[in-house]
């Protein structure tokens, strides 16, 4: 027969009460035991000494005899002084499992097309007003190639029709 030390719950709904018992492993957590060596209210406040109320001689003799306490039992034996308890190390406790992962990373992958899509919108809207300001530019320096453009026929049209006057004198002659 496996023995084993453990919470059996009593109390109203919402109001736990917890009997420690030492029972059968087969038998349901609420029924049948064969001692009760202490309690635990958890309603109470982690500094009363009323909250765990534990007959250690009795837990000493059920450990010797191979009783096997639960997690929650053998915090309390470890708190008692009379049953040493190895502290655990869970790094992976705090880790978010696989599905809130996959969560996150579709998360940051739309977060990140966002970013995208602002900063070509951003860009499409400074290049039109970098565009205006280039053919502002190029508007400003047409007019002056236009009036250069201009003034270069006439001076060209005038030195063509001096030598085609003084050809004129030359021939009226």
């Amino acid at each position: 027969m496996a023995v084993a030390i453990r919470l059996s719950r009593g109390g109203a709904k919402k109001r736990p009460y917890y009997r420690i018992v030492v029972s059968d492993t087969r038998s349901p957590r609420d029924g049948k035991y064969l001692e009760q060596i202490g309690t635990y209210n958890p309603m109470l406040p982690k500094d009363s000494g009323e909250r765990v109320k534990l007959d250690e001689d009795r837990a000493r003799h059920w450990l010797s005899v191979g009783a096997k306490p639960t997690d929650r039992v053998h915090r309390f034996l470890d708190a008692a002084g009379v049953l040493e308890r190895a502290p655990r190390n869970n790094p992976k406790k705090g880790e978010p499992g696989e599905a809130a992962k996959e969560r996150a990373e579709e998360k940051a992958a739309k977060a990140a097309e966002a970013e995208e899509a602002a900063k070509a919108a951003e860009e499409e809207a400074n290049a039109p007003a970098e565009e205006a300001a280039a053919e502002e530019v190029a508007a400003e320096e047409a007019p002056a190639e236009e009036a250069a453009a201009e003034e270069a026929p006439a001076e060209e049209a005038a030195a063509e029709e001096a030598p085609a006057e003084d050809a004129a004198e030359e021939k009226a002659e």
